[in-house]
């Protein structure tokens, strides 16, 4: 829930006008208990016009202010909607769960509101009650509009900075990296077999082939797994549990996420079948897009769209698309340092019970490379930062990655033989992948890159 309300627009600003509305009931019953114990020297700086004054400067504000939102709330559709088309849908949940843009929202409407909450607290003589006027809550709304004023100056900067291609793809990356050193121990910090915190890494069981299959009640996409929830089910039936559907999967409901089979040699009775279902069911949460909160694939996702999207006829911008790739070979090297098998929870009695899949390198590495190889065929540009990538990810991997790496050089010289390049051009494409075996085999040519 933490997940979801960040990457919404509406909280903070709800926020911002409950809190103006509080303010602007408070601080005029504060103004009517010590106006007559103000000091001299604070008086000066207070607002010193009459009744009449104070309701033209709170009316100008809140108009002034209603067309500022206006004005604000218009630039972060527009950039939406660039972003959507442009670059990629999935980067709208960047935008949307920008502190920046939350806040500035928030103050805009946070003074709109507490305006309109003073004003109605300003009488003049002819009233019929005596004349009243709130000095301290009118300094506070011009303390808030020149706020709101300099902020509109930096929400623009800061608007002018964010629809940047590469603003968008470096918060991408950082936040991707922050989502693998979050859920991804470091290979040199967890050996194999080692256990920690109720976390195993081995070897992990295979389900029989009378287990129970366990399927999805909801379609969507898998968006988290609740761990010790998982758990403590495993336990309290007595069971092992295999979820082989990973965070960012694709789910439909009644088709199989997962398995079930007992501890010991004891069948499931009914019951417990019934409830091991349901509570796995509801350990598992799907939504209508997918987030970074467990998905170490959406990062490499959304970097690959923009990758696609540049290479596209109607964009036709390559060097977007190598941008792209950089930032995922970094991501690919970082996640070849990690472990990456599946992630084994343990019981009390360091016993597994839980098994979640995880994807593996394979499949990651074919997220980052194939569709930017497949739609940028024709650009020796593209193709050479690939086989960039295969190097660098094949000198900073393990032997056990050597397999993918070769798989895709292999498609990538396939890809560079079916294209009609100069010789020239294809000289270089060779090199390239030659620099790539020589990395796989331990060795780094120094010098100028071909």
């Amino acid at each position: 829930m933490r997940d979801t309300l960040r990457a919404q627009l509406w909280p903070l600003p709800t926020l911002g006008i409950v809190l103006a509305v509080v303010a602007g009931v408070g601080l005029p019953r504060m103004d009517k208990r010590i106006q007559h114990d103000v000091p001299a020297w604070l008086r000066d700086y207070l607002f010193g016009g009459n009744a009449d004054a104070a309701r033209s400067v709170l009316e100008a504000i809140a108009g002034s202010l209603v067309t500022v939102t206006a004005l604000t709330f218009s630039l972060t559709v527009l950039t939406l909607q660039l972003a959507s088309s442009q670059f990629s849908p999935r980067l709208l949940r960047t935008f949307t769960a920008d502190r920046y843009v939350q806040t500035t929202l928030a103050l805009f409407l946070a003074t709109f509101t507490y305006a309109l909450t003073v004003l109605r607290t300003v009488r003049t003589g002819e009233d019929e009650r005596t004349g009243f006027v709130p000095q301290v809550s009118v300094t506070v709304a011009f303390l808030l509009t020149l706020a709101s004023v300099l902020g509109l100056v930096l929400f623009l900067s800061h608007l002018a900075r964010e629809i940047r291609v590469e603003t968008m793809m470096s918060r991408v990356h950082w936040a991707a990296d922050r989502t693998i050193q979050r859920l991804l121990p470091r290979q040199e910090d967890t050996p194999p077999g080692g256990s920690a915190a109720g976390n195993h890494r081995g070897a992990s069981p295979e389900p029989p082939p009378n287990a129970l299959t366990l399927t999805t009640r909801t379609s969507g996409f898998l968006t988290s797994v609740d761990e010790e929830a998982l758990l403590n089910a495993a336990a309290e039936a007595d069971a092992i549990l295999l979820i082989d559907r990973h965070p960012g999967s694709s789910l439909v409901t009644g088709t199989p996420m997962g398995a079930a089979w007992p501890h010991t040699s004891e069948p499931f009775t009914s019951e417990t079948r019934a409830r091991l279902a349901g509570a796995v069911a509801e350990a598992v949460t799907t939504g209508a897009e997918r987030t970074d909160h467990q998905d170490i694939a959406f990062g490499l996702r959304q970097l690959t769209d923009i990758a696609a999207k540049a290479l596209s006829p109607a964009v036709n911008d390559p060097t977007t698309a190598v941008h792209a790739l950089s930032h995922s070979s970094a991501l690919l090297c970082e996640l070849a340092q990690r472990h990456l098998d599946p992630h084994l929870l343990l019981d009390d009695d360091q016993q597994v019970r839980v098994v979640l899949r995880r994807p593996d390198l394979e499949d990651l590495l074919d997220l980052a490379v194939a569709q930017p190889m497949r739609y940028g065929a024709t650009e020796p540009a593209v193709l050479a930062r690939i086989a960039m990538l295969l190097r660098e990810l094949a000198w900073n991997g393990t032997p056990a990655h050597q397999p993918p790496v070769q798989s895709a050089l292999t498609r990538l010289r396939a890809t560079i033989d079916a294209q009609d390049f100069h010789p020239t051009e294809r000289l270089r494409l060779t090199e390239l992948t030659h620099l790539v075996e020589q990395a796989l085999a331990g060795r780094w040519a120094h010098g100028p890159v071909p």
